[in-house]
């Protein structure tokens, strides 16, 4: 179980932007990790949207924002041009780094999968805040509130 504190799992995942990305080289600044379960539905949408609308105020509070599901690269690429989102997100076919960031369960009536889940990790690599249930709808500014807290 992840916690408050605890070390992020480390990940090497490749990019809707054609690179392969880790943990580590985000270290110095905070990452909001967001895991949502399907490109280009409804929710997920609304939040990748958001953190797109959102990502030059995140990006001033010294952050970055990433998204994980595990959707293929190519989904990505549509969901990024459709959409003009303007930050990073990264596939997890196997869904392995979003079971090690226990953002994997029962979704109700849609079964098991990606759980909508965000992280906000430190600039030493460790967990500083966890976000479950998130609701897609201002989750943005819940997030950029939470970096203000964290200075």
């Amino acid at each position: 179980m992840i916690s408050v504190n605890s070390r992020a799992p480390d990940f090497r995942l490749p990019g809707s932007d054609g690179k392969e990305h880790t943990l580590g080289e985000f270290k110095g600044r905070y990452l909001v990790l967001y895991f949502y379960p399907k490109d280009d539905t409804p929710g997920c949408t609304i939040e990748a949207k958001g953190f797109s609308a959102s990502l030059d105020e995140i990006r001033k509070l010294g952050a970055e924002v990433v998204g994980i599901s595990n959707d293929s690269i190519e989904s990505h690429g549509k969901f990024c041009g459709k959409y003009g989102l303007k930050h990073l997100l990264l596939s997890d076919h196997d869904s392995g780094v979003i079971k090690r960031y226990d953002a994997y369960g029962n979704r109700g009536v849609f079964g098991m999968g990606t759980l909508r889940k965000t992280y906000i990790i430190d600039k030493e690599g460790r967990i500083a805040m966890v976000f479950d249930k998130v609701k897609p709808e201002g989750h943005e500014r819940q997030i950029a509130a939470a970096l203000k807290e964290l200075g």
